[in-house]
């Protein structure tokens, strides 16, 4: 899902967006600084901001950043989604797939 944030980092800041959300976690796109696994970063959304770890960074291209964020203090609703119907479709799509692969190995 993409959603624009605001990433404070080493006193500076810049506008991302993310690619991927979960309740814990995300993977932004549209960074431009360059990023270590294990820095600390903050993200603003709206009013609300919160730390994250950087787990994975990764060069798309010359002039863009991805990486995959892990947050520190997890707060109920951050990205401002109810992800908890996401999230049951698609832990119900991975038993529909290992329901699939089981009954193809009899």
């Amino acid at each position: 899902m993409v959603l624009p944030v605001k990433v404070s980092m080493f006193g500076s800041t810049q506008f991302a967006h993310t690619l991927d959300i979960t309740a814990s976690g995300a993977r932004l796109g549209s960074l431009h600084s360059e990023l270590k696994p294990g820095e600390i970063i903050v993200l603003h959304r709206g009013a609300k901001k919160a730390k994250f770890r950087i787990s994975w960074v990764q060069q798309v291209n010359p002039k863009e950043i991805q990486a995959g964020i892990e947050a520190l203090e997890p707060r109920e609703n951050f990205w401002g989604v109810d992800l908890t119907a996401e999230e049951r479709e698609e832990k119900k799509n991975v038993e529909m797939l290992m329901t699939l692969l089981s009954e193809t190995k009899t």
